[in-house]
């Protein structure tokens, strides 16, 4: 269980008399299976979690047995409220510092157990960074918080992988967006959603006008229409076949977007249809090398040997003088 998830289960199982796992998974964001593997973590913990059946019951706490949330600040529960965030994302979005003195204002209210268990903080650390990963960007969301949350519009020099110079964009953000270990910019450029990766975006400055965002939109509805948009809409579908040893690897790197055309490899290989947004992206293809062949469409296959010929020129041997 994460640090969050922790905090904002223990917040309401103490704030309700009795909450279904159905209630509690639809609040933390996760299936109903880990809600049971929680609770579950809490019993052994030693935590009096109790449930009963029935129409009028539930998961509930014994009453001065939950966490002692009085003695925080509203800004350390604030901080607390968001679910879903890792230790590295925290520390991004500067919520580490809130988040462990909330945890030690909660630590030293709760009163030592008989067994005397050292606290799980004192003897877990999580780090969640990547090794030896250098930082691409000063566009953090620390940075960008304090803006996005005087809802004021945006100007960003934005980095795209689709175009040859910087883009100078005003947008309208609604928030930033966590999203398999990345952070996202979501935010209205012209009236059009659109979702900036933060490593991209190379310079910001806080223009002095209030953000113009769609009515009835929310930064939850924004990227939940985005995140549908990217894996079930897309303007190049490549037919493929994939070696058997690199099928795995292949489903790893492409998720949703890769479609087996049934579990049966054939003589040459499995099948596959892979969905990309914009032509250009066909070159995270390469990669496969002889592995993966293309069978269309034409213009993918086209651009495909243009990307290989110019690699491999580039490293080609240099002509004598």
């Amino acid at each position: 269980m994460t640090p969050d998830r922790f905090f904002s289960l223990m917040l309401l199982l103490a704030s309700r008399d009795a909450v279904t796992t159905q209630e509690l998974a639809s609040a933390l964001g996760v299936s109903l299976r880990t809600v049971t593997r929680d609770l579950n973590w809490l019993r052994e913990a030693g935590l009096p979690v109790t449930a009963q059946r029935g129409r009028l019951g539930g998961v509930s706490m014994l009453p001065g047995s939950g966490a002692d949330v009085t003695r925080l600040t509203p800004d350390e529960r604030d901080h607390l409220s968001l679910a879903g965030l890792d230790e590295k994302q925290r520390a991004e979005l500067d919520a580490s510092a809130e988040s462990r003195r909330a945890l030690s204002k909660i630590a030293a209210a709760r009163s030592r157990r008989v067994d005397e268990l050292l606290p799980l903080t004192d003897v877990v650390h999580v780090d969640s960074r990547p090794w030896l990963q250098a930082r691409t960007s000063d566009t953090t969301p620390a940075a960008l918080i304090g803006a996005l949350r005087r809802g004021r519009r945006l100007r960003i020099a934005y980095d795209s992988l689709h175009e040859a110079r910087l883009r100078d964009l005003v947008v309208d953000p609604y928030g930033l967006f966590a999203k398999a270990g990345t952070w996202y910019l979501v935010a209205d450029c012209a009236q059009v959603p659109r979702m900036y990766r933060l490593e991209r975006i190379t310079a910001w400055t806080a223009v002095d006008q209030p953000r113009r965002i769609r009515e009835h939109q929310t930064l939850a509805t924004v990227a939940a229409a985005l995140v549908d948009e990217w894996e079930h809409h897309h303007a190049i579908e490549v037919s493929a076949t994939i070696d058997p040893t690199q099928i795995d690897r292949a489903q790893r790197i492409f998720g949703l977007r890769l479609v087996r055309h049934g579990h049966e490899e054939s003589a040459t290989g499995h099948r596959v249809t892979i969905r990309f947004l914009h032509l250009e992206d066909v070159r995270a293809l390469l990669p496969f090398g002889s592995a993966i062949t293309v069978h269309g469409p034409t213009e993918a296959k086209a651009h495909l040997s243009d990307l290989a010929t110019d690699l491999a020129h580039h490293y080609g041997p240099s002509p004598t003088s």
